[in-house]
């Protein structure tokens, strides 16, 4: 049994996002000693990171039940319900008063905090026995040095970003892909930016990726061309069939998203876009003009490439994690309980069953993954989901079970089947018969 947190002992809660600091909240309205670490320089560092793109999810959606009642205590008002906000609009109005109001509250939320290691005290991963009778301990980098914290118990919400899959189609980056790094770029372009618009405008972008951020790009690519009409887009898909790509439209319990995946197709099915489809990128190369080549594994090329924008997914670094027991699912790197839940294969984001403590506590006892990290490589990870996950956590750190146990979450229906990452013409769901799969029909972002 974790030991309750105490000042000398508290929670430590890795990461400042919308989880950790909901976490964060939780532990604070139940009285238990927290200490919240971002490895950022201020809180939702991640989140900023990508402030320009709006999220699927309304507010009503975004702001963590207890997180609202300490915010409420201390007059803040709450965002329109119905509002869609962007990334910066997420961290301007509620991240950022949340930490402050925690602060206040006397909870340490500790920015330019880089954890680079949990263990337990005085016991690598090979030492057994006594383990759970000694506290953790974790070692942070911080700009005066080496800090090293003891712990009760560790909820890791350090998310996934910061390790973006690669173009390359193995799950490595492709031969020259790094070396080519000045002409490739990884997330959503923030093409109102001047710096971005520049490089991008009038420029050959090919878009590597079929999921809800490539969907993204496609359309501000799209908005781009039709300022600059030589502006040229090419869509690159590892599948052979670009119209699985899409999402359920009028079917999407959340509008925005449906909305999303129909200008995007609206995009993608006009003049602006050429779509190469079955193409898994296996090398990158600079011609003599200095344009990009792109190689596929059977041999096709793709020529006078002027940028690269890829969305392939992002995914979970467990490096630092290396010295504490961990039961992860070989496929998505998930918690190996919970990966049969979140499978991109049989599930979309609204089809997910409500889960808390008992799917995320690892063998290591006291250590939970949390939020966007224990989604692993799984798309269509949804902030109601992590705000109900950490709530079961604290629950359980503070000794109520019962609690923990009770976990009640509705989700909206992405009005597709399924997820999965089928391999060329397969098809798979999860609503009976065989039907097309789409592919990443939902993000936080």
């Amino acid at each position: 049994m974790t030991p309750t947190p105490q000042p000398d002992r508290p929670l430590v809660v890795v990461g400042a996002g919308p989880i950790g600091l909901a976490a964060a909240a939780h532990a604070h309205e139940r009285g238990l000693a927290v200490v919240v670490l971002e490895a950022g320089e201020s809180v939702g560092h991640a989140v900023a990171e990508w402030g320009h793109v709006r999220l699927f999810s309304p507010w009503s959606e975004l702001v963590d039940d207890a997180a609202g009642r300490l915010l409420e205590a201390q007059g803040w008002t709450r965002p329109d319900p119905d509002g869609l906000p962007t990334g910066a609009e997420w961290v301007e109005r509620y991240l950022a008063p949340l930490a402050e109001a925690l602060r206040h509250g006397g909870v340490e939320v500790r920015a330019g905090h880089r954890v680079v290691g949990v263990a337990r005290e005085g016991r690598d991963r090979l030492v057994a026995i006594d383990r759970a009778d000694v506290p953790f301990v974790v070692h942070v980098e911080t700009a005066s040095g080496h800090e090293v914290l003891r712990a009760s118990a560790v909820i890791d919400a350090s998310g996934t970003w910061g390790q973006p899959g690669p173009l390359g189609a193995d799950g490595y980056p492709a031969a020259g892909e790094r070396a080519c790094a000045d002409q490739i770029s990884y997330g959503v372009p923030d093409v109102t930016d001047p710096t971005v618009r520049a490089r991008l405008a009038g420029r050959h972008v090919v878009v590597a990726g079929a999921g809800a951020s490539a969907q993204n790009v496609l359309v501000a690519l799209g908005e781009l061309a039709e300022a600059d009409p030589s502006t040229r887009i090419t869509w690159l898909l590892r599948r052979g069939d670009a119209t699985k790509a899409f999402g359920g439209g009028d079917a999407d319990e959340l509008a925005a998203r449906g909305q999303l995946s129909e200008r995007a197709r609206g995009v993608a099915e006009s003049a602006k876009v050429a779509r190469l489809t079955g193409f898994r990128t296996a090398a990158v190369r600079r011609d003599d003009a200095g344009a990009l080549v792109l190689t596929a594994v059977n041999g096709r090329e793709l020529t006078d490439v002027d940028e690269v924008v890829v969305v392939t997914g992002y995914r979970p670094d467990h490096s630092w994690l290396s010295e504490v027991h961990l039961d992860l699912d070989g496929e998505l790197s998930a918690p190996r309980l919970l990966a049969p839940e979140i499978h991109p294969a049989h599930h979309s984001c609204g089809t997910v069953s409500p889960h808390g403590a008992d799917l995320l506590r690892q063998p290591e006892s006291g250590l939970y993954l949390a939020g966007m990290k224990s989604y692993g490589r799984a798309p269509s990870f949804l902030a109601l989901t992590g705000f109900e996950q950490v709530r079961s956590i604290v629950a359980e750190v503070a000794g109520d079970h019962e609690a923990a146990a009770r976990v009640e979450l509705t989700l909206p229906e992405s009005g597709v089947c399924g997820a999965g990452p089928a391999f060329d013409e397969q098809v798979g769901g999860c609503c009976g018969a065989p039907t097309p799969v789409a592919v990443g029909v939902g993000t936080t972002r």
